[in-house]
């Protein structure tokens, strides 16, 4: 069971509000990433991550938003154990791959603008190809011992304080597994940790490249950093978020937990779309052309 402290008119106004974001979330990315997939100047390696990107955020949406709106308009909030451990699987391994295709993204920029005459060289197609199968293969792998392990664990609760499975989950288990809690360490280091640490170290190397060049080219520079920045910025905030629920969920008000468990997926996957769409000028001035040749027809 999933405990809810809201009203009956409240789980429905709330059920419209998630419903109009989750459709915003779904078009907003998927645009982006269609119009990505049809510009054949947009076949390029920065634009193939943030497509992957974006992808991402309407994989990390769909886990939680269905189950979620079902649960406001349903009298009992009731999920299975299985699917509370598939959706935990879902939500984590997702938010892996965000991180590591932000490292991913830093690493393009570090090439294309450190080392330019080796960037056609280094970032082929299939150095790309090979860097997305990891990025979502890797997350995956963590995860999965984590899920099988948690399957195999007793539960002595059937409460869950929370709006869907992530690791308020473990509440549920009898006693705190150790196993589980050495797998959680290696996989908030490995998926969390060192990708944002590589992140900010490769784009402090990239800003005191941009400093010994010239305006021109730190202005441009800067357009294609700072975007993918902002996003890791964010995300890093609500992952920070997410480790402490499991930590202060009993000292919190339930509105105040409530509140921090939506800022995970509320507006995370409409600020991926609204960064890269206008911070990115070639992906804005495709945008104008896509909506402007829809209003015409």
């Amino acid at each position: 069971k999933v405990t809810t402290f809201l009203t009956l008119p409240r789980r429905y106004l709330f059920f419209a509000i998630l419903f109009t974001i989750y459709v915003l979330i779904i078009c907003s990315n998927s645009t982006i990433v269609y119009i990505i997939w049809k510009t054949q100047n947009l076949h390029e390696p920065m634009y193939i991550f943030i497509a992957a990107l974006l992808f991402n955020c309407v994989v990390y949406a769909t886990t939680v938003y269905p189950k979620l709106l079902i649960d406001f308009v349903s009298e009992k909030q009731i999920i299975s154990y299985s699917a509370c451990l598939f959706q935990f699987f879902m939500f984590y391994s997702v938010g892996g791959t965000e991180f590591l295709l932000l490292a991913a993204m830093a690493f393009d920029r570090y090439v294309s603008i450190c080392k330019p005459l080796l960037y056609q060289t280094i970032m082929r197609k299939s150095t790309v190809n090979i860097i997305l199968i990891l990025v979502w293969f890797l997350p995956a792998c963590h995860i999965a011992a984590e899920t099988i392990l948690s399957a195999e664990t007793k539960i002595c609760n059937i409460n869950m304080k929370g709006i869907f499975c992530n690791n308020v989950f473990f509440s549920l288990h009898c006693v705190k597994s150790r196993a589980l809690t050495v797998l959680g360490l290696v996989s908030l280091l490995d998926l969390v940790l060192l990708p944002m640490l590589f992140t900010f170290f490769t784009y402090a190397k990239i800003f005191l490249v941009l400093f010994q060049n010239g305006k021109i080219f730190r202005r441009k520079a800067a357009e294609t950093c700072i975007p993918h920045l902002l996003v890791l910025i964010n995300f890093s905030y609500l992952a920070a978020y997410d480790v402490a629920i499991a930590r202060v969920e009993s000292d919190v008000s339930k509105i105040a937990h409530f509140i921090m468990t939506l800022q995970i997926f509320l507006y995370h996957p409409l600020f991926n779309p609204f960064i890269y769409g206008l911070k990115m000028k070639d992906i804005s001035k495709q945008l104008k052309h896509f909506y402007l040749n829809k209003v015409i027809s």
